[in-house]
């Protein structure tokens, strides 16, 4: 396969990958594996995914800014500790070993698709806050922003939960001001891998197109139909992450198995 037959898959898995982010987040199911396939490296892959996505959750955002779905104002504050908590995961992440958050994640994420399936509280109506705007930035805001930084599947999730759950806003509202964050944390996570040289640019551009196509028309259908769209898509994507994750726990696990047998043999 030629350059620009590669550029034309990449392209067309970053549409729907943009448009899916747009809506419930998880593109990266789609995106890091086509990344890998195309031949980086997996430091390559996760560096190149983020510069990338970060046009899909651009166009999203700017979507739903255009629109009124957004409060910038009163989401100033969660911005800012998203973004210094998404740098500081993307720093720790070179020291510490991901693989501590692999087993909780898909348990929390199968968790939130049964609160999104069956909660009165996942709707287009707004409902009774928990807690201050102050207090959800320096909580959710500051600590999604480091587990993106750190490890990523389901950000999206997680920042639309704290939402609902917490602030009491309809799922059209929280979808919009997740997909804020995620821009947030996508941007710092991007801007330190920038200074590792770990992007891919030639891969990275074509998949960008994509993405902010697929992120603009992904938040009309936001804007359009609301919780009606949006809520059986989190809960299939918040399924396919977990489903991912521990596929990839149990195949890391079975190829461990024989090394460890041949090293019993041995001794």
């Amino acid at each position: 396969m030629d350059m620009l037959e590669l550029a034309l898959v990449l392209f067309a898995i970053a549409l729907v990958a943009g448009g899916i982010d747009a809506m419930a987040g998880g593109g990266g199911l789609l995106t890091v594996p086509a990344l890998l396939w195309a031949g980086v490296t997996p430091v390559q892959a996760l560096a190149t995914n983020k510069a990338q996505s970060v046009f899909g959750s651009f166009a999203a955002t700017a979507r739903f800014v255009r629109a009124g779905a957004i409060d910038l104002r009163g989401a100033a504050l969660a911005v800012g500790c998203t973004f210094v908590g998404a740098a500081a995961g993307a720093l720790a992440v070179q020291v510490l070993a991901a693989d501590l958050l692999a087993g909780l994640v898909p348990v929390l994420l199968i968790g939130f698709a049964l609160y999104f399936l069956f909660s009165p509280r996942v709707s287009d109506l707004d409902s009774r806050r928990r807690i201050g705007d102050a207090t959800f930035a320096l909580t959710v805001g500051a600590g999604v922003g480091f587990y993106d930084g750190f490890f990523g599947p389901g950000t999206g999730t997680f920042f639309a939960m704290g939402f609902v759950a917490l602030l009491g806003y309809n799922l059209r509202r929280a979808t919009a001001h997740a997909k804020l964050l995620n821009f947030t944390s996508n941007l710092a996570a991007l801007l330190l891998f920038i200074a590792g040289g770990q992007v891919v640019w030639a891969l990275a551009l074509s998949m960008a197109v994509g993405q902010f196509i697929g992120g603009w028309l992904g938040a009309h259908l936001v804007l359009r139909h609301g919780a009606r769209l949006v809520r059986p898509v989190l809960v299939a994507m918040s399924l396919a992450v977990s489903a991912h994750l521990l596929w990839e726990q149990y195949a890391a696990s079975d190829a461990a198995g024989p090394a460890v047998q041949v090293g019993r043999v041995a001794e």
